[in-house]
């Protein structure tokens, strides 16, 4: 609503189920076919797949599905007022099918009740499928006449309720009032009163609809009575709030209603969306891990919490980046309600914002890189230095190379000056001693 908080609960209370007994019960819907079974019951349930194909994840999978499916039909089965029908429809096989029915989105689950056809959303479980289908045959507004039912009314807390008083089911208001109730079953939960005494205890004026959100012990009064179809229908499109959060971000609270902690937590969230009844832009989902022993893994993982406590945060439904109140593990005190307002209040203004988390953390990647790039020029520096003392040890050898030929040369030519040298003399001495005796020759002659 828009002018109140409202804390939806989403929690689903499991049945006692048989096993299955190996029947095969669901039907396996063609072009040749599909019009004779559906003659055949008052509700027919049509689950149109996508195609299996040959691999065998698929296959494994949509054998599960069809084994709940298998399993709902045989408790529908013993169903004495209506008999309900399930099949199956192949997006690529029976395509044709499909279009004539109406149905443009696969792996959805659509109920066929009259004239109606209801998409199904939830859970492809055989306990919430048939718990889903027990409202589905009930009549879309139900009647309070006395104390009992009174208390029964008061008893839903956690579900969007309409309720009116009208003169009789043959009021043309009443029955403008079933119009729309019509158009929102089972979604959403309509009654109506003709006792004037339930009428008062109700403070209800004749004619006039009250709209109560989840969780809130005062309703709003839809203004305008009486209403035609059309004006119910808006008001309460305007200003049901489960459809709004569809989009945007959703603010989360994980309890387990029957932990004392969780209790004692869910008892803070309940006050704090009381207190701020009038904020038109706050809306908890309230969520018991409890009831969904299978997904805890799942959320904690992808919310990088731990589920063994209480929980709340802001989650961006686009990509699931989330923020998480801090709830200190070493104080065993919950969060006061001013404190869970105060961290609500930022959220609210976009203090607290999963997106901007998210940039933040890009932003220390983008530090990792650049330190990254500054070690490869850091080693790009060193490599270079390193090969300018390579080509100095390189240049400092040829030198060296350089300088011991040359002083081989010089050893080289000194050797041979001196033995130019020696033979010099050797010539000289050869000279002196052949004058020597040309001289002893020649006194001998004498």
């Amino acid at each position: 609503l828009k002018s109140c908080v409202w804390l939806s609960l989403l929690c689903l209370k499991g049945m006692d189920f048989p096993e299955y007994d190996g029947k095969d019960r669901v039907h396996d819907l063609n072009a040749k076919n599909y019009k004779s079974v559906m003659k055949k019951y008052d509700v027919m349930v049509v689950y149109y797949h996508e195609h299996v194909g040959s691999s065998k994840v698929a296959q494994k999978q949509f054998q599960i599905e069809e084994l709940a499916l298998e399993l709902a039909a045989q408790v529908l089965e013993d169903l004495d007022d209506e008999d309900i029908g399930i099949g199956l429809l192949d997006e690529k096989k029976d395509k044709a099918v499909a279009k004539k029915l109406g149905l443009d989105e696969a792996d959805s689950i659509y109920i066929f009740i009259e004239d109606e056809v209801i998409e199904y959303d939830g859970e492809l479980a055989a306990d919430t499928l048939v718990e889903f289908l027990y409202d589905v045959i009930e009549d879309p507004v139900e009647i309070i006449d006395n104390v009992r039912e009174l208390k029964g009314f008061h008893n839903i807390e956690e579900d969007i309720k309409l309720v009116g008083f009208f003169k009789s089911q043959k009021s043309e208001h009443y029955q403008e009032y079933e119009d729309a109730a019509e158009e929102f079953h089972p979604h959403i939960k309509f009654f109506a009163t003709f006792n004037p005494k339930v009428a008062k205890s109700l403070d209800l004026k004749l004619n006039e609809v009250d709209f109560y959100e989840p969780f809130m012990d005062e309703p709003v009064v839809i203004p305008g009575k009486p209403y035609s179809e059309k004006e119910l229908v808006a008001f309460i499109e305007d200003n049901d709030r489960c459809e709004d959060a569809l989009d945007g971000e959703h603010i989360i609270a994980f309890a387990e209603e029957g932990d004392p902690d969780g209790f004692e937590f869910l008892e803070i969230v309940k006050e704090v969306a009381e207190d701020n009844t009038d904020n038109p832009d706050l809306s908890i989902v309230w969520i018991d891990p409890d009831d969904f022993p299978l997904l805890v893994p799942y959320w904690e993982k992808t919310f990088d919490i731990d589920l063994s406590s209480p929980q709340i945060g802001v989650v961006e439904v686009d990509d699931a980046d989330s923020i998480w109140f801090d709830m200190d593990d070493d104080d065993d005190d919950m969060p006061t309600v001013d404190e869970l307002e105060d961290w609500l209040e930022d959220v609210l203004e976009n203090k607290i914002d999963p997106d901007e988390d998210d940039d933040d953390d890009d932003d220390d990647d983008d530090d990792d890189d650049d330190d990254d790039d500054d070690d490869d020029d850091d080693d790009d520096d060193d490599d270079d230095d390193d090969d300018d003392d390579d080509d100095d040890d390189d240049d400092d050898d040829d030198d060296d190379d350089d300088d011991d030929d040359d002083d081989d040369d010089d050893d080289d030519d000194d050797d041979d000056d001196d033995d130019d040298d020696d033979d010099d003399d050797d010539d000289d001495d050869d000279d002196d001693d052949d004058d020597d005796d040309d001289d002893d020759d020649d006194d001998d002659d004498d």
